[in-house]
């Protein structure tokens, strides 16, 4: 007879945890990203990190230590991040990576959520004069390997019965070059990612332009390696947690005052009553250090992207339209 546990009951993951007490004696989460895209993910010249991918990593520290600095980040690059992941050099990745079904079952990975839902588009020169991908028959399309971007490029020339060339390039520096020079007439990759590149040509920026067609469903999200229930969960409600405060309206600037709020669910999700802290292995007040540090969802969204002039989009929360749908903490 199998018995169910009972409602409410406060029993944490067990068993062999070993990313997650690997990165508790550590003191220190290894998180994998990219350093070239603005608004997601970059490295200034004093070494330090910003971006909607590098707050990922950062509210994980604040759950797991109370102390969002206690990250170490990795560069990865689209060909070394998997692999890496897979290794153990890194504890997460956290990137431009689409959560995919033969990335999950094959590969050993674990998407645990999505931090922003993005679509393949696009990027021409203006003088062109082309208004949408059906007029690139026969066109150059720039394309970096080791991404799902190779394949539905090939997908959406096939299905629309065009002529394509790729020309396969490595790294985004060298991609930049290719397109100032003139060696393809397209690229292509997410469109969040598209944006940070057209806005890294800097002065030349306003010479090219983002075409229409969406080709692709890209949901982005932080993957770690199966097998770590503990580890899983953390990094998933971590993700969650800037979700649910922007539901509850609870900022970091107004979060002291939340503290006595009177609603059952604004209590649990301040660690006051449930015990969710001590499910997930950490302090009952994990949410309230995600929040007071890095902020809600939309504060996050506010400092990192909507300075590239992106809409937010299917990124809002579902109550405003959006995809964005956290499981009650409860």
């Amino acid at each position: 007879m199998l018995l169910a546990s009972p409602a409410g009951s406060q029993t944490p993951a067990t068993g062999p945890s070993p990313t997650f007490d690997a990165v508790r004696a550590r003191g220190q989460v290894v998180c994998g990203t990219a350093a070239t895209l603005p608004g997601f993910a970059t490295v200034d010249s004093r070494g330090s990190w910003s971006g909607l991918y590098v707050d990922v990593c950062r509210t994980v520290a604040a759950a797991m230590f109370g102390d969002a600095s206690r990250v170490r980040y990795v560069s990865t690059t689209l060909q070394n991040r998997l692999p890496m992941l897979q290794s153990g050099e890194i504890d997460i990745l956290a990137s431009n990576t689409t959560w995919t079904l033969a990335r999950e079952a094959s590969l050993g990975l674990q998407f645990t959520g999505v931090t922003f839902y993005d679509g393949q588009g696009f990027l021409v020169r203006r003088s062109l004069g082309v208004t949408s991908a059906r007029q690139l028959d026969g066109a150059t399309v720039c394309v970096q390997p080791g991404s799902t971007t190779e394949l539905n490029l090939a997908d959406y020339f096939r299905r629309n019965n065009m002529r394509l060339t790729p020309l396969v390039i490595e790294t985004v520096e060298e991609v930049r070059n290719a397109v100032l020079a003139g060696r393809c007439d397209a690229y292509t990759i997410g469109t969040a990612a598209l944006t940070a590149f057209r806005i890294g040509l800097g002065a030349e920026a306003p010479d090219f332009v983002l075409l229409p067609e969406i080709i692709s469903k890209e949901p982005l999200g932080p993957v770690i390696r199966k097998g770590d229930q503990r580890w899983f969960d953390l990094v998933r409600w971590a993700g969650y947690a800037p979700l649910l405060a922007e539901e509850f309206g609870i900022t970091s600037a107004n979060i002291d005052a939340r503290m006595s709020d009177s609603d059952p669910e604004v209590q649990r999700f301040l660690g006051r009553t449930g015990g969710f802290g001590t499910m997930l292995g950490v302090r009952d007040d994990w949410a309230v250090q995600i929040v007071r540090q890095v902020g809600n969802a939309a504060e996050q969204w506010d400092r990192n992207v909507a300075p590239l002039g992106l809409q937010r989009g299917v990124n809002r929360l579902w109550t405003e339209g959006g995809l964005q749908y956290p499981p009650p903490a409860r």
